[in-house]
């Protein structure tokens, strides 16, 4: 199965950082019909998420965001596509400007 880790440095701090990562986890729980759940830690927070052919979670410190997600099924052949839409989204959230050009598919259309 193939997996998408993808991990991200920021200066954002616990709170601001938690803020985002629990506006995604809410977005992709509408947007893609994903089950969630977020976890608040002392340190280090921890959203899970999972539907059939998909399985991953994502870590929040003071200063890192980390990305696993385990893709099974039909979504193992996009891994690729879907690897580049995620850290797409993720360099947005956190104020970055994605250098890839967006192309004909829509990101609902990989989930």
């Amino acid at each position: 199965m193939p997996d998408i880790q993808i991990e991200r440095r920021h200066e954002l701090g616990l709170k601001a950082a938690r803020d985002i990562a629990r506006r995604w986890v809410r977005q992709v729980e509408e947007d893609y019909g994903l089950s969630c759940s977020y976890q608040e830690g002392e340190t280090q927070d921890l959203g899970l998420f999972s539907r059939a052919g998909v399985e991953g979670r994502v870590e929040v410190s003071a200063d890192r965001f980390r990305l696993h997600a385990t893709l099974g099924g039909l979504f193992g052949g996009f891994s690729e596509q879907l690897e580049q839409r995620l850290r797409k989204k993720l360099d947005e959230l956190l104020g970055g400007a994605g250098d890839e050009e967006d192309d004909a598919y829509n990101d609902k259309d990989w989930l």
